[in-house]
């Protein structure tokens, strides 16, 4: 049974900007994450070992999530806010802990 054709967006820029923010943008914020985790929680090592699992369990998700919104720009938008605070906050615990 073919899709609805009103559900599907009509731009290729569109498609284009839910596809690429999934796949790259979805990747940095699983990427950030797991390292901020790494650096906050007490056992980094077991920390850095389950992330294999769980970084991809997290970007599968973050590929989902864009195509729940209309615009993919505005995706692209968040997901970058989003890499600049984990951003921000890997590099300020990073300082206070530089030998991990």
């Amino acid at each position: 049974m073919p899709a609805n054709p009103k559900h599907l967006t009509k731009s290729p820029w569109q498609q284009f900007a839910k596809i690429s923010s999934g796949i790259i943008g979805g990747y940095i914020i699983s990427a950030l994450f797991h390292m901020c985790l790494a650096l906050w929680l007490p056992n980094s090592k077991d920390v850095l070992i389950t992330s294999i699992y769980t970084l991809f369990i997290v970007w599968c998700i973050l590929l989902i999530i864009p195509y729940l919104f209309k615009n993919g720009w505005k995706v692209w938008g968040l997901y970058l806010v989003i890499s600049i605070v984990l951003y921000i906050i890997y590099y300020f615990g990073n300082q206070q802990n530089p030998f991990v």
